[in-house]
């Protein structure tokens, strides 16, 4: 009989495609503070490219050598890595678990990964650019989440010959419809998630799953830039306020600084830092080690993964993962575009007066990233604070990661996301894939949310539309 784990259904989290709405009356007009220069989203980094390439580019103010470094680490992001031993040393080690063979793989032409594409009501495929973080209830490492016994951290459900995959999962959708007050009606897809084929048993009967998309990856120096303490005063101003909206930072452990720092990457702000996070991501979803991350999670029971060939110790060196870091923290932003529209200027108004920005902070100024003046001291417009929100638990997946509880998540950043189509040929958004178009994204909407979501339902299809325009101008 075939054995599965069926979990209480995931709800979604606050995702890169969604706004922060507030609850704030959105019939009023507002008066949109000038920004000068707003379409340079990355500073000196921008690039005005709006084609499948948009993601993909070196910042532009890198000089020659940056960008030779820049194009080497390119190379060890796209690039498949094969079972050990082989002749291609400089590229062995994959596995002995996988969700994918290169980075590239989920982060598509470094852009937004997507949930399978289904075909006469069928599930296609198995998840590569959507993978699903496992854990039980306690506290891990350095106070990380504690791992699933017999499966660990992330459940990987691919690996290398003579190694047995750890299981595969299994998508399956609803509808839930609605309507906007003035009567036309909407509907959202509701996923349902089952881990199946498990090849090491049962799962822990207390297994919390979150799963999470591939984010696209422009920005990420600037993000790693920005100040602690601008963070910080993110968190005091929106407290001062007295509001629903009380966001603050997650503390985590990053294995480069050796230290709690305060978290900006992951969905849960679960990483705090770009070499931590990509260090990371080699290790879980692609099984490969190096000096920061040194083992593959091979649980105890998986002994088939224990006896398999390793690619050398480690299996990355330093240089090389420095230089993929080096790709990840330098890939341009897109600029900005069609501000002068009518539309987007006004649903640049409906964003601010629901308030959009408490969470989704437009503009900083950069601090300095040690070694990388590029990225330092630069006048960025990100869309987000960097703070956990509670969403309430219709956007819960009721898991904690390090401070954050199971109904907070991070404010993703929005720039970027008009261009997501194009890049990626398709417009799904949120943590899962699960919103079909920005629209759905925001009906997803609850928690401290819910009362500015009930105010775009109010809006006239107009407004709603001129929001939309805006979103996609980012």
């Amino acid at each position: 009989m075939q054995k599965h784990y069926r979990w209480r259904q995931c709800l979604p989290l606050l995702a890169i495609a969604s706004t922060c709405l507030v609850g704030a009356t959105v019939e009023s007009p507002v008066s949109v503070p000038e920004d000068k220069g707003a379409e340079y989203a990355g500073g000196d980094t921008t690039v005005f490219e709006t084609g499948r390439n948009a993601f993909s580019l070196p910042a532009a103010n890198l000089n020659e050598a940056q960008r030779t470094d820049f194009a080497i680490g390119n190379s060890f992001f796209k690039r498949n890595w094969v079972e050990a031993p082989s002749s291609t040393s400089a590229r062995d080690g994959l596995g002995p678990h996988f969700i994918a063979r290169s980075c590239g793989a989920c982060h598509t032409e470094d852009g937004r990964g997507a949930p399978p594409d289904f075909k006469n009501g069928l599930q296609a495929e198995q998840p590569v650019a959507l993978l699903f973080r496992l854990s039980i209830p306690g506290v891990g490492e350095h106070g990380s989440p504690k791992p699933e016994p017999r499966y660990g951290g992330q459940f990987n459900n691919d690996a290398i010959s003579g190694v047995k995959p750890e299981g595969r999962v299994e998508i399956r959708y609803r509808e839930v419809g609605g309507k906007f007050d003035d009567g036309e009606p909407y509907s959202l897809r509701q996923p349902e998630y089952r881990l199946t084929h498990l090849a090491y048993g049962k799962l822990h009967p207390q297994t919390m799953v979150s799963p999470r998309v591939a984010p696209q990856m422009i920005g990420l120096g600037l993000l790693d830039a920005i100040r602690p303490e601008d963070i910080e005063a993110n968190a005091k101003r929106q407290a001062e306020a007295g509001g629903a909206i009380h966001g603050r930072p997650n503390w985590v452990w990053d294995a480069y600084a050796q230290k709690a720092v305060i978290g900006r990457f992951g969905w849960k702000a679960n990483s705090g830092s770009i070499a931590h996070q990509s260090a990371a991501a080699f290790n879980g979803d692609i099984g490969i080690t190096s000096s920061r991350f040194p083992a593959e999670e091979c649980m105890p029971v998986q002994r088939d993964c224990q006896k398999a060939p390793r690619g050398g110790k480690p299996e990355i060196d330093d240089d090389k993962l420095d230089k993929l870091i080096f790709y990840s923290r330098t890939q341009a932003v897109p600029a900005r575009r069609n501000l002068a529209d009518p539309r987007v200027k006004a649903g640049e108004a409906v964003f601010h007066a629901a308030q959009c920005a408490v969470c989704h902070t437009p503009k900083y100024t950069t601090g300095v990233l040690e070694g990388l003046p590029q990225v330092s001291n630069q006048t960025i417009r990100p869309y987000t604070d960097l703070l956990l929100h509670d969403m309430g638990p219709g956007l819960g997946d009721g898991r904690p990661d390090f401070l954050a509880k199971g109904n907070e998540w991070k404010t993703p950043p929005l720039w970027g996301l008009g261009l997501v189509p194009v890049v990626n040929g398709h417009s799904h958004y949120l943590h899962d894939g699960r919103a079909r178009n920005l629209m759905e994204a925001v009906l997803w909407h609850g928690g401290e949310a819910e009362p500015s979501k009930r105010q775009v339902l109010k809006l006239s299809k107009q407004d709603r539309a001129n929001l939309i325009f805006f979103l996609e101008s980012l």
